[in-house]
């Protein structure tokens, strides 16, 4: 036998022990003497003898419903009843006997008492046989459901693992550049997927189209619109196109597509390396920033200025009558304009402060001197320290650096 049978052996002779003390105690209230000895062996060989004996005939009766289960157990028992009584009479007369009388006394006289212990024994059992195996399925229909669950989660993990890289492949893989110019772009999805989008198009070799956009919602949807955005940029942009016209055409689209309540905020411009300037479109977007060098030679120490560009139209998406307008501004060496999605400037930190423009401003204008692809690095960087990388939405950057 090994330890753990032998410990469940014990364990059930305890309990037979305080079975036979409950009765005694029983006895004792109602004014009957019973010896104390008699109870405790009945108890014992009962105990082990009957339990047994009905496992063994479990089969007859286990797998139906329940009152039908019951009801084949009573003759069942009553049958095993008369050898289970009789033997632990004898063990009860041997050793215990409740008076010194003669063993077919015994077994005429003395059967009152065992046979109700016989089925409360019955009983017991079998309500806790039922209640176990009852409990024993519910665990296991349980384990059957986490596993399946488990599985499932797997294989949307997977699947969202896999949309993540889908989407990371529409975004450029590498930011074309034109001379005087350099541009760089950073995409911080706050889940699997984002609904936050840039692109960054060559038109001839001293052209750029350069867009950003911010789905409404996150997740899955907001994804699937961002990629359908993605596909309507890819189509309608071109070196002959305005970047007005643009957001037009994109908006109509859109509205005959969006699902209600959808929408998208989208600026799209062209850079132009000849004329040095930045022609855009608005569209509900978050204002760019615009840090201006105070000197050509933009030395160090000296100093410079930050405006925000606030033109602009309609989201994507709602009014399909909507007008866009274009917006020119030059770009000196030095300057630094910043392109962005809310969750930069909604990022908070542990008070509850949120980053905002203002500080998008400031660090830009502290940081100036730097080309285009540090301060996107850094500003994502410092943004990602403020709020503890603790993003509540996606977080898109671009940063184009006049040289």
């Amino acid at each position: 036998m090994n330890v753990p049978s032998l410990l469940r052996f014990l364990r059930q002779q305890v309990l037979y022990i305080a079975i036979a003390a409950v009765t005694c105690a029983i006895f004792w209230a109602i004014g009957i003497q019973i010896n104390p000895a008699t109870a405790l062996v009945y108890s014992l060989g009962i105990g082990n003898l009957l339990p047994p004996a009905t496992s063994r005939l479990q089969f007859l009766h286990a797998k139906r419903p329940f009152p039908w289960n019951f009801l084949i157990l009573l003759p069942i028992v009553a049958v095993l009843a008369v050898p289970v009584y009789v033997i632990t009479s004898v063990v009860v007369w041997w050793i215990a006997p409740p008076s010194p009388q003669t063993l077919s006394h015994l077994l005429r006289t003395g059967w009152k008492f065992p046979f109700l212990v016989i089925f409360v024994f019955a009983i017991v059992s079998f309500l806790y046989r039922n209640t176990k195996d009852r409990l024993d399925r519910r665990a296991i229909e349980l384990q059957q459901t986490v596993e399946r669950g488990t599985a499932r989660l797997e294989l949307q993990e997977q699947e969202l693992e896999r949309a993540r890289d889908i989407q990371r492949s529409l975004l450029p893989k590498q930011i074309p550049q034109i001379p005087g110019f350099e541009v760089a772009g950073a995409w911080r999805p706050a889940s699997a997927v984002s609904g936050d989008y840039y692109d960054v198009l060559r038109f001839g070799d001293r052209r750029l189209g350069i867009c950003i956009a911010d789905v409404v919602g996150k997740g899955v949807s907001a994804a699937l619109l961002m990629a359908n955005v993605q596909a309507a940029v890819r189509a309608f942009a071109s070196d002959a196109e305005s970047p007005a016209q643009v957001c037009g055409k994109v908006n109509r689209l859109l509205c005959e597509n969006i699902a209600t309540g959808k929408f998208v905020t989208f600026l799209y411009g062209i850079l132009d390396a000849e004329t040095r300037t930045f022609r855009f479109s608005n569209a509900g977007h978050l204002y760019p920033i615009l840090v201006s060098a105070a000197t050509v030679s933009n030395a160090p120490g000296s100093a410079s200025s930050v405006r925000t560009l606030e033109q602009g139209g309609a989201v994507l998406g709602v009014f399909p009558s909507a007008a866009y307008e274009d917006t020119t501004i030059e770009l000196r060496p030095g300057d630094r304009l910043l392109l962005f999605t809310d969750g930069i400037t909604e990022a908070t930190d542990a008070n509850g402060l949120e980053f905002e423009e203002t500080g998008i401003a400031a660090f830009a204008q502290a940081n100036a001197a730097l080309s285009a692809a540090d301060l996107d690095d850094r500003l994502l960087a410092h943004v990602t320290a403020f709020c503890g990388a603790n993003f509540h939405d996606d977080a898109t950057l671009l940063v184009i650096a006049a040289n």
